[in-house]
């Protein structure tokens, strides 16, 4: 899978919408704005449902952290990759940081971070409608069908057994 940043497809919104957290006084991060850069996936008919988090410190262009969320259940994530391990289902349904992607010493406070911001339910659901819109522009360009609610996922994994 390769992931896109929502600002290239969204400019305007992602300038309006991206999340950013001003922290001061905190033991493990160092003062200042932490922008959460949110991509997504870009492989046409994929349903991951999920979101990496690629975190800047303003000022600063180097990427500190990457987080990777998925915000369906632990048998959707199975279900659509077609194991039942749970490392891979963890793996998958995050937030859990991207040991493949640049990181720094501040990632396990950023990762926290993260997680403390996924509590509000407002952001999950801009970052659902985000990722919704992203798939759309993607699905549209390679000239898929539109998506309906409650059809199941396009497939992008065959059943391991």
């Amino acid at each position: 899978m390769h992931y896109g940043p929502f600002y290239e497809r969204f400019p305007d919104l992602a300038a309006r919408e991206t999340r950013s957290a001003i922290i001061t006084e905190n033991p493990y991060l160092p003062d200042g704005e932490y922008a959460l850069i949110e991509l997504f996936c870009t492989t046409p008919g994929c349903d991951c449902r999920r979101v990496m988090f690629t975190i800047y410190q303003r000022g600063n262009p180097t990427s500190l952290a990457t987080v990777s969320y998925g915000w369906e259940s632990a048998q959707f994530y199975a279900d659509w990759y077609g194991t039942n391990e749970p490392a891979i289902i963890q793996e998958m349904q995050g937030p859990i940081l991207n040991d493949f992607a640049p990181t720094s010493p501040l990632a396990p406070a950023l990762l926290a971070l993260v997680e403390e911001l996924l509590r509000d339910k407002a952001y999950v659901a801009r970052i659902q409608r985000h990722y919704r819109m992203f798939k759309a522009a993607v699905d549209e360009e390679a000239g898929l069908p539109k998506r309906h609610k409650g059809k199941r996922p396009f497939p992008t994994r065959k059943k391991r057994r």
